[in-house]
């Protein structure tokens, strides 16, 4: 009997995307927004637009839709370049932290239920066969840490 993975992987897909996107909602983020965040998150040094147009492969314009209602909301706010006057870099505010400390345990707690009832080897033996999985089809599996995530 053939086994078809693609409905669970939906499935399973859909239950977690629907977590981020209840914690998203409470916060008056957009998937979009949130993923903006997500980068954020991960960056320790103030990125400026183009870094965020190239991390997402998205258009200036769209970029800066997402940032100016960022903005807007009180989450970050852009700052000169010291050197480069004519670079804007992105920093976060005290709200836009909170909202990055709220995906994180968001996130940390979808995971724990995601592996509920598995070992510690069972925890490693479906990280381990997520990533080959992903590898197989082409892609670099990539460890996110829970702090991050773009589309809107």
């Amino acid at each position: 009997m053939q086994k078809h993975y693609g409905p669970l992987l939906r499935i399973l897909h859909s239950c977690t995307d629907q977590s981020i996107t209840m914690a998203l909602e409470k916060m008056e983020l957009t998937s979009a927004q949130g993923h903006i965040m997500g980068y954020l998150a991960r960056h320790p040094e103030p990125p400026c637009s183009r870094d965020i147009e190239e991390a997402f492969h998205l258009s200036h314009p769209t970029v800066s839709g997402l940032l100016s209602r960022l903005e807007k909301k009180g989450f970050l706010e852009f700052r000169c370049d010291e050197h480069d006057r004519r670079c804007k870099r992105i920093y976060v505010l005290p709200k836009g932290r909170q909202c990055q400390q709220t995906m994180y345990q968001t996130i940390l707690a979808m995971e724990q239920r995601l592996v509920s009832g598995f070992t510690e080897e069972e925890q490693a033996q479906f990280l381990a066969f997520l990533e080959r999985a992903i590898a197989n089809m082409g892609e670099t599996p990539c460890h996110h840490h829970p702090k991050e995530e773009s589309n809107e």
